[in-house]
């Protein structure tokens, strides 16, 4: 019971990356060029004061600087760089950069969670990133420096935002809208003075630009985040980590389906490499204990007195 119920989270969570894989597509198709200030501000803000709105609900203690570094990692400096690298990489370079952070997660809780590092998780990782690599397959490209230094930094962002979400916790009392809001809030007041000063406001938006907005903000953020959220909660953070995987997946198949994409048998072999790496990064059913033979009661010798 305990592992369907653990798939079906696993299921639910995955939807989050699915969504976020869909970020470049949206990102390069849809919003103003070469503002990803802008796009990541709007992506995190609106939505998290709607939801502080609807919970009426404000950090307490120590949930003040905790909910501000959630926020950055999870939310401002993760989104920021995959704009970054979406902006200046093709969109399956940054996909297979990123793919690194279920490495960077193995490693983190390890040290702060006593996770240990099973066999298991390190061919998923290897699994995880040559399918990737076979996903993105394209011959020689060239590649930013800045956007490949933007993807790193955005695994690593991620991978932190992950281990200290599941270190932390969620106070109690505090619904996970609530959480989710706080951290949207944060992420998004940290680069609202960044985007202020180093970029310009675009001369209109566009009916698409409004598209690009309204989904980054619901889909995008709100609804991603909060199932994401839930995830880590529910899931060992190894399990989360690796269905971030599904990200590049999505963007390779959205790139076939809507911009005529080719898709090779190369990248066909590395979704199902992908797959593999997923399942095997999920947590596995309990051993069953073998059944205790009941031992049989001692015999006892009753001594017989013969009779005179």
């Amino acid at each position: 019971m305990k592992n369907r119920q653990n798939l079906l989270t696993a299921a639910l969570t995955g939807l989050a990356p699915a969504v976020w894989g869909s970020t470049y597509l949206v990102t390069t198709e849809l919003l103003p060029p070469n503002r990803p200030l802008l796009a990541t501000t709007m992506r995190a803000l609106p939505g998290g004061l709607v939801l502080l709105a609807f919970g009426r609900k404000l950090p307490v203690g120590v949930w003040w600087w905790r909910a501000l570094v959630l926020g950055v990692l999870n939310i401002g400096a993760f989104n920021f760089l995959l704009f970054v690298a979406a902006y200046r990489l093709p969109g399956g370079i940054a996909a297979v950069v990123m793919s690194a952070q279920p490495v960077f997660v193995v490693i983190l809780a390890s040290l702060f969670l006593g996770e240990r590092i099973r066999l298991v998780h390190a061919l998923a990782c290897v699994m995880g990133t040559g399918g990737v690599m076979l996903l993105v397959f394209r011959g020689a490209t060239s590649l930013d420096t800045i956007g490949l230094v933007a993807a790193v930094g955005g695994a690593l962002c991620m991978a932190s935002g992950i281990t200290l979400t599941k270190r932390w916790g969620r106070p109690e009392g505090v619904g996970l809208l609530t959480f989710t809001g706080w951290q949207l809030t944060a992420g998004g007041l940290v680069l609202l003075p960044f985007w202020l000063a180093l970029e310009d406001l675009p001369d209109g938006l566009t009916g698409s630009n409004v598209i690009g907005f309204a989904y980054l903000i619901t889909l995008g953020a709100v609804l991603s985040y909060v199932v994401w959220f839930r995830g880590i909660e529910r899931l060992p953070t190894v399990a989360v980590s690796f269905l971030a995987l599904g990200s590049p997946v999505v963007a390779t198949l959205l790139g076939y389906l809507v911009k005529d994409q080719t898709l090779s048998a190369l990248q066909v072999i590395g979704m199902a490499v992908i797959f593999l790496a997923v399942v095997l990064g999920q947590p596995r059913p309990p051993e069953p204990k073998p059944e205790e033979t009941p031992s049989a009661p001692p015999s006892t010798t009753v001594s017989r007195t013969p009779a005179p």
